[in-house]
């Protein structure tokens, strides 16, 4: 996210919890990230100044329990059960999603545009 004196913020904060799927042995959570530290920034097509090393969802399964708690592409993730995510490289994020004990991940995402978030909240 950027910021830009002057101008309105137009990033919206929302908490996203995603119930994990089970198939098999594996817990599904129906999105794919990319960013992080160790990403070249300039590869990120969600990031607006090319320079915010961020991890963002690249793709929700459409019906999986990713969509069907609200989590969008775009969004970037600020927290993964408590835990920073800014600073973090794609395989410590990963690592984090994608614990086997945990069948529950609440995320703190931000959001570019509010105008977006209340749209996608009145569906």
């Amino acid at each position: 996210m950027s910021f830009i004196p002057g101008q309105p913020v137009t990033a919206v904060v929302q908490r996203i919890e995603i119930r994990k799927l089970r198939q098999g042995e594996h817990l599904i959570l129906g999105f794919s990230i990319g960013g992080g530290i160790d990403q070249d920034p300039g590869q990120n097509p969600f990031s607006e100044d090319k320079a915010d090393k961020g991890i963002y969802v690249t793709r929700v399964t459409p019906g999986g329990p990713a969509e069907v708690a609200g989590l969008m592409m775009g969004d970037k993730v600020m927290q993964v059960n408590g835990w920073d995510m800014t600073m973090v490289t794609h395989d410590q994020a990963r690592k984090r999603l994608t614990k086997k004990n945990e069948e529950v991940v609440r995320l703190l995402v931000t959001r570019k545009s509010l105008e977006q978030a209340v749209r996608h909240s009145m569906m």
